[in-house]
């Protein structure tokens, strides 16, 4: 089924709304110029739902819908311990984490290291995550991304990757660069409705599609029947994705790691947070994202592991011709990102591929723009204004940031070609991100909640820490990557602690944080919704241990 002029038109005018919608609730205020905490924190204005809504959007990505999805085909529903592991992350980020940046003001996440440990120390990580938003985050979505849209519209065959690359480019920058945070977080909360919508679609139609007599349940009933195996949330160690996802180690392993320092300590997703109106409305739309995240297997795990029943074909699924060549590599292996793109374009009808796509498409984009924002807010403010202009004015400001973001995106589209072929995308991206992820987790909360914890334990650690990972990494026992993190960190942790006690002389570092009962305290709302979503989770692990 190709695309039809009902497909492009939905398509086209999708983008059009969501750039005219970004750039009017970001436009300037009457008689009001635009300030870099309108441009970077959209002027710490947002709600709780916008704030939720956001976190999700910035979240779910290329990486998710066509990453997941292969890692779905490939391995099964323990893939969405990351999603169902985030909910009960998120909670604590809400509860321990956002108290402490809110009351500190902070732009972004390097302010903090400033604020309890140097400058040296916050540049060097300002440095750092400007470089792995541009050549890793940034070239990754937009790879993804095009390499979707080439499947769904195209024929798969690379022809529209770079012209579909330089779309989702100039669709994030025509709203991101003018309105900065506001116009990226307001048009979040429709990107998220319409993502969630047509992931649904997705899913329905592909579990319909799976039986030759058709239905929803039977479909699910079908594919659990015929792909038990691949619902099992943790793994055995006799199973080929173990060293990805090593059995009890995501409920008490690396993987609290992987989202600690994702959700925590990432600029692109806690900024939203820190925009919000108050540290109530805060910790409202952290809950809001929580529960987002556990129904996110159903519209990115799901449709993987459909597609891998239609591709082994047993007993009971309905034939599709052509699934076997759809998948499979020149060299013989078999393509699991393929998964997502290639249910779009077998089973969703002309009308309803459009919005699909339109869904996608609005998972990336948002990504990207969050992704720019970020990347323009710590550069302006952690490296631009302390080292190049400290008397930069407000304007100033503002328009270094556009111009950041405009040069970040510059350098990703010119990369992202380049990426290739990566199988399982999502989890090459967790892998590597995980050589650094651990070391700067370990400084952070040894920084919160260790008030004896120096300046020059900190740099250690997170230099040593890359040593550590990189040793780990090559070590004669195998390890799963998670297991590495882990040991990672705690291994910088111990570091950290030694280096301080053994150079510092003071009980305490004097930039060590003051914690009290009163900062952690949360209202009702929230603490309500922390209940059930452990509920929700010991339900999810006992089902489908």
């Amino acid at each position: 089924m190709g695309f039809s002029v009902v497909d492009y038109g939905i398509f086209f005018g999708y983008i059009a709304f969501i750039v005219f919608l970004g750039v009017w609730v970001s436009r300037d205020k009457k008689g009001h110029e635009k300030d870099s905490e309108d441009y970077f924190l959209a002027g710490k204005s947002l709600p709780w739902w916008a704030v939720g809504a956001s976190l999700i959007a910035a979240n779910i990505s290329a990486e998710q819908f066509i990453g997941m999805s292969g890692s779905g085909f490939a391995v099964g529903l323990a893939i969405a311990s990351y999603e169902w592991m985030a909910a009960i992350t998120l909670i604590i980020v809400g509860k321990f984490f956002l108290p402490v940046f809110i009351e500190k003001k902070l732009y972004t996440i390097p302010q903090f290291i400033e604020q309890r440990f140097s400058t040296n120390l916050k540049t060097i990580l300002a440095v750092f995550w400007v470089a792995l938003f541009i050549f890793v985050n940034l070239t990754s979505v937009l790879f993804l991304g095009g390499k979707a849209i080439d499947t769904i519209i195209g024929n798969g065959d690379g022809s529209l990757i770079i012209l579909a690359i330089l779309g989702l480019a100039f669709i994030a920058a025509a709203y991101s660069l003018y309105g900065g945070l506001s116009a990226v977080a307001w048009t979040d909360v429709i990107q998220v409705a319409l993502l969630i919508v047509g992931g649904l679609i997705t899913s329905f139609l592909a579990l319909d599609a799976v039986t030759p007599e058709g239905g929803v349940f039977n479909g699910l009933a079908h594919v659990y029947n015929s792909a038990g195996d691949k619902f099992h949330m943790i793994l055995s160690r006799d199973n080929p994705e173990y060293s990805n996802l090593p059995g009890i180690a995501v409920l008490i392993g690396g993987m609290w790691v992987a989202n600690l320092y994702y959700w925590g300590f990432n600029q692109y997703i806690i900024q939203r947070t820190l925009a919000a109106k108050s540290l109530k409305e805060a910790q409202r739309g952290i809950a809001f994202a929580a529960f987002l995240k556990l129904i996110i297997p159903l519209i990115v795990v799901i449709p993987g592991i459909v597609a891998f029943v239609m591709f082994t074909q047993p007993e009971g699924t309905a034939v599709i011709g052509g699934v076997q060549e759809a998948f499979a590599n020149i060299d013989g292996s078999i393509n699991y990102d393929k998964a997502y793109p290639w249910l779009i374009s077998q089973f969703i009808p002309v009308g309803l591929k459009g919005l699909v796509l339109a869904a996608l498409t609005a998972a990336i984009v948002s990504s990207l723009a969050s992704m720019l924002n970020s990347t323009s807010t710590i550069f302006t403010m952690d490296i631009f204004k302390p080292y190049i202009n400290k008397n930069a004015s407000e304007k100033q400001l503002v328009n270094v940031g556009r111009i950041t973001a405009f040069t970040a995106l510059i350098i990703a589209v010119l990369l992202a070609p380049v990426m290739g072929n990566i199988p399982q995308m999502f989890q090459y991206i967790q892998e590597y991100t995980g050589l650094v992820s651990p070391g700067i987790l370990a400084v952070f909360l040894m920084g919160l909640f260790w008030k004896k914890a120096t300046n020059k334990a900190a740099i250690v650690g997170v230099l040593s820490s890359i040593v550590v990972a990189i040793l780990l990494k090559s070590a004669a026992v195998e390890l799963p990557w998670m297991d590495q993190m882990f040991y990672t960190m705690l291994i910088t942790m111990v570091i950290i602690a030694g280096v301080s006690m053994t150079t510092s002389q003071e009980a305490d570092d004097p930039k060590g944080i003051p914690l009290t009962a009163k900062l952690f305290k949360t209202g009702p709302v929230f603490n309500i919704s922390t209940y059930a979503i452990m509920i929700i989770l010991v339900v999810l692990y006992t089902v489908f241990w």
